[in-house]
């Protein structure tokens, strides 16, 4: 059975003095933690992790850099592969924290990376020591929650066992016939970045989105939980999806900009929200969907870009 093992926490900050915020707050987390963490895990202190001699072995670089390994048999052209994490900031646009409030935020470690949860505990626990926000505003990590139970909290600063989870992402067999027809809308929380022929796509239609869920979907699979995707027959998988038809969309363009301090500059990351609804025979594709609602789909994951929800499915 094709499956990913995920862990799903969520973390509690408590703000010391106030802290200021963008209205998306997903780029200045995942930003913070990966300045904290790299000062926290690497030994060399080199710039660039492509030229370091521990690469293939560092915790920083498989989870934030994450280059394919030596031997990988896919994407050897390729500088990166999907990251092992996912970031869910809130999505309240709230911008100011004060002392007294919380800023709370979703993290899923995918495969390995689960092994790593220590590794974020500590760097995000240091970022409060460092700061966030304009003015770099400090905090307290107070506790991370995993299932509705607290495993970390700031007085004992120790981590009890948790578990994870499997996901299934079984694929649509091969050669099976379609039949039957449903609906099935899926509301779009956070910005979505879906590329198709070289550009951003706005015109939503059910193949285009179902192969770039599967591109993700699968990569993830070989790449964190060494699994074997050399029997999907993935022209098969999308010359299905493309009897769903578009029943309904109401998406409209969200446009955010982040600031990437490699470039030193500002990029504009903007993507489609709102919902859209297919009709069609969804079923053998739904284990993939249900995957996706937790792995999200399309590009800037890692910060909580393409997070969306199956707000109903009927038969």
């Amino acid at each position: 059975m094709e499956k990913i093992t995920i862990g799903r926490f969520g973390f509690s900050l408590k703000p010391l003095e106030p802290i200021i915020l963008p209205a998306y707050k997903g780029s200045t987390l995942r930003g913070g933690f990966g300045h904290a963490f790299k000062r926290v895990v690497c030994a060399l202190k080199k710039n660039d992790c492509a030229e370091c001699i521990l690469k293939e072995k560092c915790v920083y670089s498989y989870v934030f850099e994450t280059p394919p390994p030596s031997d990988t048999t896919i994407m050897r052209k390729y500088t990166s592969v999907p990251h092992p994490f996912i970031i869910e900031p809130p999505l309240e646009r709230k911008r100011i924290y004060k002392p007294g409030d919380n800023i709370e935020f979703g993290l899923t470690l995918i495969g390995r990376a689960a092994d790593y949860l220590p590794y974020f505990i500590y760097s995000f626990s240091e970022l409060g020591n460092i700061g966030i926000g304009k003015g770099k505003g400090k905090y307290e990590l107070a506790k991370v929650k995993s299932n509705g139970r607290i495993i970390y909290n700031s007085k004992t600063k120790t981590i009890t066992p948790y578990k994870l989870k499997d996901l299934s992402i079984k694929p649509p067999v091969s050669g099976s016939k379609s039949s039957g027809s449903s609906f099935l809308t899926l509301n779009f929380l956070t910005p979505t970045r879906i590329i198709y022929n070289k550009h951003l796509a706005i015109d939503l239609e059910f193949n285009i989105f179902l192969r770039t869920l599967l591109r993700r979907l699968s990569l993830l699979y070989y790449f964190h939980a060494g699994g074997n995707t050399s029997d999907w027959d993935f022209t098969d998988i999308i010359e299905k999806a493309k009897s769903v038809k578009l029943k309904n969309r109401n998406l409209k363009w969200h446009d955010w900009e982040k600031y990437s301090a490699r470039q030193d500059t500002k990029m504009k990351m903007g993507g489609f929200m709102g919902s859209v609804t297919f009709e069609g025979n969804l079923k053998p594709f739904m284990p993939l969907i249900k995957a996706g609602e937790v792995l999200h789909v399309g590009k800037g994951t890692g910060f909580g870009l393409g997070k969306y929800e199956v707000k109903n499915e009927t038969e």
